[in-house]
């Protein structure tokens, strides 16, 4: 199995992760972002088969992941709600798992992105190992809410989210 077919293994996993989670959610807030998350892993995933079989690929910055945005979005309308969120003690489990998945992920890219040869081939490396980092920050900052959800959201800022 070469580098690409691994990372398309990788993003599979990811994106089926998501899905299945997405469905078992309660928090609809919570379910747009993972349903982000799982669209961001397709278009990883199509980036390395048109890789791996040796087609035209590019990443184009017009179609970077917006995770950062959307998360701000949610967790600023959760706040204006001012509903009294509560969660299972166990809740972050998920979330947890995909913060470790999204570290090795990004690892895993960045270093394939030092062995290729191929400007294009390292550039697509480097921005998919970019897009996990900002996958990385969002699930930490929603670990962070779900462990205490009213004090998170009344101190929060979210402008530092854009810096990722």
């Amino acid at each position: 199995m070469n580098a690409f077919e691994y990372a398309m293994k990788m993003e599979t996993d990811g994106r089926q992760f998501y899905l299945e989670h997405a469905e078992k959610v309660a928090a609809p807030e919570l379910k747009k972002i993972l349903l982000e998350l799982a669209e961001d892993e397709l278009k990883h995933y199509n980036l390395f088969k048109a890789l791996r079989d040796g087609q035209s690929a590019e990443y184009k910055v017009a179609e970077k992941t917006t995770i950062l945005t959307t998360v701000k979005n949610v967790f600023e309308a959760m706040k204006s709600a001012n509903k009294d969120y509560r969660f299972p003690s166990d809740a972050s489990k998920i979330w947890e798992q995909a913060l470790e998945v999204e570290k090795k992920s990004e690892a895993f890219y960045r270093q394939k992105a030092q062995e290729v040869a191929h400007a294009n081939e390292k550039t697509i490396l480097n921005s998919i190992a970019d897009e996990e980092h900002r996958h990385w920050v969002t699930l930490n900052n929603v670990i962070q809410f779900l462990s205490r959800p009213k004090n998170w959201l009344a101190d929060a800022e979210w402008s530092n989210l854009e810096e990722y």
